[in-house]
């Protein structure tokens, strides 16, 4: 795990937003910095605007009253100084204010979202750069709630860091520069001890609403995991008819956000309750001090009522203050999750000298490879075998003996321990994983289809390719003839997962965008193995047709797929127990691969004797059923 890049600690709040920069400025637009420094521009003058509100207020007032001195305001035109021109002058500035706040939001949105954009880009690729064992760790449905409300969170962080801190900063100089002028170093300090006091309130208590609020995060994402891994898995709820048990588990999940939504809604409260009364405080010594100045005749009834609006429109960026820290410390916390996620370094990594892989021959060399997913628990003890170059190699045995761990390593899903697999002499950890993957194509067992059309999923082997080449693909995989009953054709939907075909068209889908593709090596993953025998049949068909040519690596569970392979290997345990061509296993009469396929024949023709009565049974039913209707 790399350092951490957001932290919602106090202590690094500064580095975050600095580390969070270039989301904020991007390099690479400079409209878009134009835009923030436009939109700056706009609210530092609305703010300039703000400050002649509660003048005009003053005057209209004293000019209400009949105190208005014209010796002391003789800059002011004359005209001016009437009061209906000074009620209109109020409205004026606050209209011409909210005029500039607007203009700075329309401005700012573009920045806003390129932000969420970027950062949610870049989140997708780095997922996808991540390994497998990251992935099969991990819950999908908790991974895309912790993306999303992080690109909420920089949004939030984006606006109120550049948008709102520095000008509330500003305003608060104005204020107090003001009031000293004005009215003495008095209001000055009342006002200070207000602002402090109130800041001081608003982040301690923030601080101890963080982690309220993510513990709000972890439910929620546990309930929307819980979710998404049920109805993904809708079939087996209702094979099992667990419908009850499933929403229950989500509402468990559900009771416990609730818990945490209800603490954060109810600090919330409390926090505001602790703002106002400070706030209230704070006006009430100003409005007492004024007061008496009043009485005393130092200041007018005008320099009352200016007091007062300059403190009730103070209460706004004050309000921001605490509203700021806490949409700030809250979008840290909303993106702390998701930083974590790209602070994690992916498992397997191009070396910096990587060399694009260029196939000569397609030979594969497997040389005394080592590996385990778990240290205690070692899956490959010291594998070596070659798949020579347009030959087919199997690779058979018992369930966990090490065989799909074989094509993962292939693909570098992970690294090998000890030893090393070569393609043509070059070690994979020295070739662009990108590269070694456009070389090698792969038709698993559980095909996992997008939910789009059967085009797209088929072009997903080659983006690039044309309708006329879709076509031809499918054909190939005998896909065609189902395509042409399919109403939509080419672009009829596929449903989530691919569960509106059979696993046979899903398997052909599968081979059709392997041919597509058109790699110099081919790894058939147990491809048949959850077929019937009648359509593994058909599927085998165009499995030896794709694999022509082609230097094959066939993971089986069925022995019956791979007599025609050049060579079997037989592992036990992580080593190799067995090789060599089928006839020759079939002599080891007590050998490994000699039982395994007495048992697969003696399934299969169980298997047949069973279907044959079941037929005879519907026969029986038919005929009968003729009979007594004659």
């Amino acid at each position: 795990m790399a350092k951490k890049t957001v932290t919602t600690d106090n202590s690094g709040t500064f580095k975050t937003i600095a580390n969070l920069w270039p989301y904020m400025w991007p390099s690479e637009r400079p409209d878009l910095k134009r835009r923030v420094l436009w939109a700056a521009f706009y609210l530092v003058i609305s703010k300039l605007i703000l400050m002649l509100v509660p003048y005009s207020f003053k005057w209209a007032t004293d000019a209400l009253n009949g105190e208005l001195d014209f010796a002391v305001d003789s800059w002011v035109p004359a005209i001016l100084l009437g009061p209906i021109m000074l009620v209109v002058a109020y409205n004026v500035f606050r209209v011409v204010n909210v005029g500039f706040q607007q203009l700075r939001d329309a401005l700012f949105a573009s920045v806003g979202q390129y932000a969420v954009r970027q950062l949610a880009h870049k989140t997708f690729k780095h997922m996808h750069r991540l390994s497998l064992r990251f992935h099969l760790e991990r819950r999908t449905g908790g991974l895309s709630r912790i993306i999303e409300r992080g690109t909420k969170g920089i949004e939030a962080i984006v606006r109120f860091t550049i948008l709102n801190t520095l000008p509330t900063i500003l305003e608060f100089a104005l204020v107090a520069a003001i009031f000293g002028f004005n009215y003495g170093w008095e209001y000055v300090a009342v006002t200070a001890l207000t602002v402090f006091g109130y800041s001081w309130f608003t982040i301690r208590a923030s601080d101890w609403r963080i982690q309220i609020r993510r513990d709000m995060n972890d439910s929620d994402t546990d309930a929307n995991s819980k979710a998404i891994d049920s109805l993904l898995n809708f079939e087996t709820v209702k094979y099992f008819g667990n419908e009850d048990m499933e929403a229950e588990r989500f509402d468990k999940s559900m009771a416990s956000y609730e818990r945490s939504a209800t603490r954060v809604w109810t600090s919330l409260g409390w926090l505001n309750f602790g703002q106002g009364v400070i706030f209230g405080a704070g006006m009430l010594v100003m409005m007492w001090m004024s007061a008496r100045s009043v009485i005393a005749g130092e200041s007018t009834i005008g320099d009352f009522v200016f007091i007062n609006a300059m403190l009730m429109q103070l209460s706004i960026p004050l309000n921001f203050i605490g509203f700021i820290y806490r949409e700030i410390r809250q979008g840290l916390t909303d993106i702390e999750q998701m930083f974590d996620l790209l602070d994690v370094d992916a498992e397997v990594q191009d070396a910096p000298d990587a060399q694009p892989l260029v196939i000569e021959n397609g030979n594969i060399k497997f040389n005394d490879v080592y590996f385990a997913y778990d240290e205690n628990r070692p899956i490959l003890k010291g594998i070596s075998f070659e798949v020579p170059a347009g030959k087919s190699v199997a690779i058979v045995g018992p369930s966990g003996a090490g065989k799909s761990t074989l094509s993962r390593l292939l693909f570098r899903f992970y690294d090998v321990q000890k030893g090393a697999i070569t393609i043509d002499g070059h070690d994979l950890r020295d070739v662009t994983q990108k590269s070694l993957r456009a070389a090698i194509g792969m038709v698993p067992q559980d095909t996992v289809l997008f939910n789009d059309t059967l085009a797209y999923n088929i072009r997903y082997g080659r983006p690039d390719a044309s309708q006329e080449e879709i076509e031809k693909a499918a054909e190939l995989a005998q896909i065609g003839n189902f395509v042409r009953t399919v109403p939509d054709g080419f672009n009829a939907m596929v449903g989530e997962r691919g569960l509106k075909l059979s696993g046979g068209e899903k398997q052909r889908v599968a081979i059709a965008r392997t041919i597509l593709k058109a790699p110099p090596i081919l790894i058939l993953d147990e491809a048949t193995s959850a077929l019937d025998t009648a359509t593994e049949q058909e599927i085998q068909d165009s499995l030896d047709e794709v694999s022509k040519g082609r230097t094959t690596l066939v993971i089986a569970h069925r022995l019956s797929t791979v007599i025609k392979c050049d060579e079997i290997i037989v592992l036990r345990d992580g080593l190799i127990a067995e090789r060599g061509r089928h006839a020759e296993l079939m002599k080891l009469k007590d050998g490994l691969y000699a039982k395994m396929w007495e048992r697969q024949m003696e399934a299969t023709e169980a298997e047949q004797r069973l279907r044959k009565a079941q037929e005879a049974d519907e026969l029986g039913v038919v005929l009968r059923k003729k009979t007594s209707d004659s």
